[in-house]
Parts: C-alpha cells; structure tokens; sequence
C-alpha cells in the first residue's frame, strides 16, 4: 500500500476519526471478548490468549479461576494442575509459569492487588504494554492503545501510520484519536479485522469503511463473493 503523500495531517485526523465513527456503527457490541470478572482475571486470560483465540481462552478460565481465582492461590498452584487446565490454549508449560510467576509478584509487591499503572503492571514477569493495555484499558478505564496482529495490520492498512513497530505505531494512532476514545478504538478495529479485514483475502466489498479506505481492493471487492468471506472468529 502506498500512502497519499498529499493528504494534510488535519485531513488524516478528519478521515481517520471518520472511519471510527463507521466502525463503531456497524459494530456496536465491539468490546473485550475474553470473560473475567476482575483484573487479575483479566490479565491472566490475556496471557493466555498468547497464539490461541479468546474463544478458547474462555473456555478454561472458568475452570482455572474456580480452583485459582486469585493471586495468592495461584502462586501457590501446583503447575502440572494450571498445565492440565490450560492445555488446549498451547505453549501450556510457559504459559502455567507465566501467570505463577506473576501471581506471586503481585503478592510480593503489590499487596495481593494488580496495580493498576503501566509503569507498576510492565515490572510483572511476562506482562509487556499490550497486555498492560488490555487490562487498565478493559478493568480500570485508563485510556490506552492495545496494538495487536489486528490493530498494527489495519491501521497500516487504512493508511493511518506507515510504523510496523508497536512502541511507534502507539503515539502516532493516539495523535489521531481524543484519549477517552482509544479503548472502544482498539475495540472497534480489532473486531473489523477479525470479522472483515483479514489478514489473506479481505471483504473489502462488504467492507464499510471501503470508500475510505487507500488499500481498497487488496481483497476481494465483489459484494456477493466478499460478503461470503465475513466470519465470526473462529473458536
């Protein structure tokens, strides 16, 4: 994709804000799609949604959270117990040390309670800014972009940013974007690219945000054929 070099930054606010508008639109019920109750849930269903979908992660946090429901007993978990739990999500053994780990982090620093800054949350093993992002964004409201495979891949797409790096694609989509919308942003995005703009082949003739849109026709743009290829995400 090659982006329009002539387009003012004034006109890249108004187009961008524009195609939010229209996402948030046609998707209305856009939010979190991993189940939790509490932060601490939270963070560790998003460490295991790593390579895995939340679909899936949704189907052994109930079970983990009913033996482990808190960062006291899972820093005292039995691994090969979490491993046999959460095995289906892959890279279980990682996955089970991970979230041990941080558990007992947070008992040891933090009081029993998962802080709720991203300069407090990224010192927990294993949890980087996009994690950090999905939980202060989804269970404290702290504004904040969650790049992801999804949001990176789109947001390039729709000639928002050139970056391919994370650490730079965050500050120039949030000077796009008014603080309080970056949460339901990532949202809307994310769910546009699991469920239209896919990686191979996007709809884009079932596409809302298509006449907006400069990578128009990377994908397939008859309405018929292109409306076949709009999916739910798979489990």
């Amino acid at each position: 994709m090659t982006l329009d070099r002539a387009e003012s930054s004034t006109a890249l606010v108004r187009r961008a804000r524009r195609m939010n508008r229209i996402l948030a639109k046609t998707y209305p019920d856009a939010r979190c799609e991993l189940d939790f109750t509490t932060p601490y849930e939270l963070l560790v269903a998003t460490v295991l949604s790593a390579q895995s979908t939340d679909k899936r992660v949704n189907l052994v946090t109930p079970v983990l959270f009913s033996r482990f429901g808190d960062p006291a007993a899972m820093a005292e978990a039995d691994p090969a117990e979490v491993e046999e739990i959460i095995k289906s999500t892959g890279f279980f053994r990682a996955k089970t040390a991970s979230v041990i780990k941080l558990s007992k982090a947070i008992c040891e620093e933090f009081g029993g309670e998962v802080p709720s800054t991203l300069a407090e949350m990224v010192t927990l093993p294993g949890v980087g800014r996009k994690t950090a992002n999905v939980v202060l964004g989804n269970a404290f409201g702290v504004p904040g972009l969650t790049v992801d495979t999804h949001f990176g891949r789109l947001v390039r797409r729709f000639g928002w940013t050139e970056q391919t790096d994370p650490l730079k694609v965050e500050p120039e989509i949030e000077a796009l974007f008014p603080k309080r919308d970056w949460v339901q942003l990532c949202h809307n995005v994310i769910w546009h690219g699991r469920r239209r703009c896919h990686s191979r082949n996007p709809a884009c003739g079932a596409c809302p945000v298509a006449a907006l849109c400069p990578a128009y026709g990377e994908g397939q743009t008859d309405p018929t054929k292109a409306e076949k290829l709009v999916r739910e995400p798979r489990g």
